[in-house]
């Protein structure tokens, strides 16, 4: 067996072994007979991809309690019911504060999934500094199936943050759409980097207006592609890379190459 299997058995072993999940067989995604425990173990497989993207982010959680057949819920505060080990963050809001969680391992990711938490959706940010996103995400929201449209908008939005001298990767959202991001050095303020964020997507939309659109409404899109910069806001979110989404199938936010979008290999 590789080496690097080896290890991720055993960091799963480890953190399966620290958080117990409860109801283990309640099936979370009845068309496709996806279990609780089955999530778990993806997350505990997956955990040392997913934590560089997702240590100390602050995490709402997307719960199903009786699987996605009903209406989930978002929990941002989490203030009684979890283990002394989960790292919380408190966040300031209109009216107060919320207590987000905050997953640095193996074992928060379980704690997740023990939740009936599906997608952990996440801050651009990272506690604790968290007033100073270290990510822009750009949403490419279809409004229609056509992926060679999408594909092709992805690579007009690479091509001009590239001229603006900015690296970029993409994934997908785990819906229909793709997620642009660029990496940022954490010294701008959310408000600067929502404003940059906000004007780089009317630049593009004005590039190419037939297919994109900055209208959020579908009835007002005619058809074209949301460019969504609204993650870019103060306690906005985003799915978090490698997180499974509420969707027949179990689809999975992934990251992808540039080639496999410049020859439209990514759905």
């Amino acid at each position: 067996m590789p080496a690097r299997k080896k290890t991720v058995r055993r960091a799963a072993k480890r953190a399966d072994s620290e958080v117990t999940i409860t109801h283990p067989d309640k099936v979370l995604f009845p068309a496709d007979g996806v279990t609780k425990r089955d999530l778990a173990d993806y997350y505990a497989m997956i955990a040392p991809l997913m934590l560089p993207h997702l240590a100390g982010r602050p995490v709402t959680l997307e719960r199903f309690h009786r699987g996605i057949g009903e209406k989930g819920i978002f929990q941002k505060n989490v203030v009684k019911g979890f283990p002394e080990w989960l790292e919380r963050v408190e966040v300031g809001k209109k009216d107060g504060s919320v207590h987000h969680p905050v997953v640095r391992d193996a074992r928060g990711l379980l704690w997740l999934a023990n939740q009936n938490s599906i997608t952990p959706h996440v801050w651009p940010s990272r506690a604790p500094k968290i007033t100073k996103p270290d990510i822009l995400i750009f949403d490419l929201d279809p409004s229609e199936d056509d992926n060679r449209r999408l594909c092709a908008a992805a690579l007009l939005l690479r091509d001009m943050l590239a001229e603006l001298g900015l690296h970029s990767w993409v994934k997908t959202s785990g819906s229909k759409g793709l997620h642009i991001a660029v990496p940022l050095d954490g010294t701008a303020d959310y408000g600067k980097a929502a404003r940059f964020a906000h004007r780089v997507g009317e630049l593009l939309v004005a590039r190419d207006p037939d297919n994109l659109t900055r209208e959020f409404y579908k009835k007002d899109r005619g058809g074209r592609i949301l460019v969504d910069t609204g993650r870019n806001e103060y306690s906005a979110t985003f799915a978090a890379t490698y997180a499974v989404r509420p969707r027949p199938g179990a689809p999975v936010s992934a990251p992808c190459r540039w080639n496999e979008i410049e020859r439209c290999r990514v759905t």
